[in-house]
């Protein structure tokens, strides 16, 4: 195992490295080291890390989003308002339509399969569109009008909800029904994870202020609150959900709030530990391309994925109406809402695993979904928003 996360981190780092000099997004390096180590081509990683690879790659995602927290000022997600809460949504919808249109004529799947390949796909990676926001929000391109911070709030939730579609759908497609039920999950995972997240914010907030810690400590302690957060979520498989990961950022949130200063020195810290967090998510993503899969897809595969993008760019369109976005704000917000890894990579081999019919085409787009939206999210990202988006000059 040792010499599996030794080859992990260092080719991991040069790859993205490499790219980066190319003026290409380094976690597309990373992905590459992934593709390249894994089980699919040269086989060199450990079979126990990719035994544990979904959990491994969680742990960089609370991370990522604890980071993505302590840098969230509320009041400036509240200055956006109504376009924050229908981005949570509504892009994931306009993209699960496009699919229930698109992929019965181009793939001649059923509706039900079309819906759940839909569920796979509509999820937008906040391991990618996270440490991008940040990285406009510390630049402070973009911050006049809360745009990095609106993107960055949506694609933590936009998880939720389509995931909980996902369970439904392949709910369905084993024997099952959908009910009322299903989608009660939906709203108490937001409000019983905002919620959470909050409480635990403020318990630690009160905690620093008695209890002299230092920020390693802070962090340590951090961590463990966040794993126990997503462990009650795995706890809570009934019709009464919780978000885990939105708890996690809520919970930094709060800590923004209430406790600024070791908030600020915290985010330094969390900064430093996603240096190899970010190292270790990726290349663990790229481990579980099976890229004979993306090989032989075929070209109507990759219509489909970029049929179904301009259905989400037009759902963003819709959030972003009466708003005071101008035309290249706007665009860019749709380049942005575009990356996919992470979801598809933890649930895309899901049907195959249920012994659906449509388990290996929706196994199939997953894979490719990765491979073409998140370097080309990173890509537009990278070399737009200096164009597209104002600098903030206090």
């Amino acid at each position: 195992m040792l010499l599996s996360l030794a080859l992990l981190f260092l080719s991991g780092m040069v790859l993205g490295k490499i790219f980066e000099t190319l003026r290409l997004p380094k976690l597309l390096g990373m992905l590459t080291t992934g593709i390249l180590l894994g089980p699919y081509v040269l086989n060199l990683l450990d079979p126990t890390i990719l035994n544990i690879s979904t959990e491994l790659r969680q742990i960089a995602l609370v991370i990522i989003l604890t980071r993505a927290g302590l840098n969230l000022n509320i009041k400036d997600l509240k200055k956006v308002g109504r376009p924050a809460i229908l981005m949570c949504f509504v892009p994931a919808c306009f993209e699960i339509i496009g699919m229930l249109i698109l992929a019965p004529m181009l793939l001649g799947i059923t509706i039900l399969d079309a819906a759940i390949m839909g569920t796979v796909i509509a999820a937008v990676s906040p391991a990618v569109i996270v440490p991008k926001m940040l990285k406009l929000m510390e630049s402070e391109y973009g911050t006049s009008k809360s745009i990095p911070q609106m993107i960055m709030a949506g694609a933590s939730v936009d998880d939720v909800f389509v995931i909980v579609l996902f369970t439904a759908f392949t709910g369905l497609a084993q024997g099952g029904t959908i009910t009322a039920m299903h989608f009660l999950t939906i709203p108490t995972s937001i409000i019983l994870g905002l919620l959470g997240g909050v409480v635990t914010g403020l318990f630690l907030s009160m905690l620093f202020s008695k209890v002299h810690i230092r920020d390693t400590g802070k962090v340590i302690t951090i961590l463990s609150i966040s794993f126990l957060l997503i462990t009650l979520e795995h706890m809570m498989t009934g019709a009464i959900g919780f978000s885990g990961l939105l708890a996690v950022m809520a919970l930094g949130a709060t800590l923004h709030q209430k406790k600024y200063e070791i908030s600020q020195r915290l985010s330094n810290k969390f900064s430093k530990l996603w240096v190899g967090a970010e190292v270790l998510l990726f290349v663990l993503v790229g481990a579980i391309v099976n890229i004979s899969y993306a090989l032989n897809a075929g070209i109507l595969s990759i219509l489909l994925i970029f049929g179904v993008l301009l259905f989400r760019m037009i759902g963003v369109f819709i959030c972003l109406i009466n708003t005071n976005l101008n035309k290249k704000e706007r665009v860019f917000t749709a380049f942005a809402y575009m990356p996919k890894a992470t979801v598809q990579a933890a649930i895309g081999g899901l049907p195959l695993a249920m012994n659906l019919p449509c388990g290996n085409i929706v196994l199939t787009v997953a894979v490719l979904s990765i491979i073409i939206t998140a370097p080309l999210g990173a890509i537009l990202i990278d070399t737009t928003y200096k164009k597209f988006l104002s600098k903030n000059v206090n």
